[in-house]
């Protein structure tokens, strides 16, 4: 084979390859394409315990931490801030109007190493499992940026019942 049919052999390949990935991407934001939680903001009164600047890693099906899921404004990382308070958790991800879980639909809080791309050091990430607007459950990672994780999956686990707290290494 030629130089010339061996760059076009390789060129073929980076197109189908660039192809699927953009059609898998498509077909992932089309089945996620239903937000996952209102956007909201705590009450004006609100009794907030801790703020935390933190870096947005992922949102993935509950116990798959390599299944992203897609939904609108939740699909890529981002820089976010947390405020804890005793009616729950806002979630402020940069450029996306912010969403409040409520301690009711939290199921978990623990630490976590890996999702999707993202390996830290043993309990690097803050993993947050609640239930969506539609019921499903899903794992939200967190890398808090002035704190630790164990710290922030504390604030998390103070405005919880002591069944809803743990931890995956």
């Amino acid at each position: 084979m030629s130089r010339e049919g061996a760059l076009a052999v390789i060129v073929l390949v980076a197109v189908l390859l660039v192809g699927a990935g953009m059609w898998a991407w498509r077909r992932r934001t089309r089945r996620d394409a239903q937000p996952l939680a209102r956007p909201g903001d705590l009450a004006a009164d609100a009794h907030v315990r801790a703020v935390f600047d933190v870096l947005y890693v992922a949102t993935t099906r509950h116990d798959a931490p390599l299944e992203r899921i897609a939904a609108p404004g939740m699909a890529f990382r981002s820089k976010a801030t947390m405020t804890v308070a005793d009616e729950g958790i806002a979630v402020a991800l940069t450029g996306q109007a912010p969403f409040v879980l409520t301690p009711e639909r939290i199921v978990d809080v623990g630490q976590s190493t890996v999702a999707i791309d993202r390996v830290v050091e043993a309990g690097g990430l803050t993993r947050l499992t609640w239930r969506t607007d539609a019921g499903s459950t899903v794992d939200s990672y967190f890398r808090p940026q002035d704190a630790s994780a164990r710290a922030l999956a504390a604030a998390v686990a103070g405005i919880l019942n002591p069944t809803q707290t743990g931890t995956d290494a």
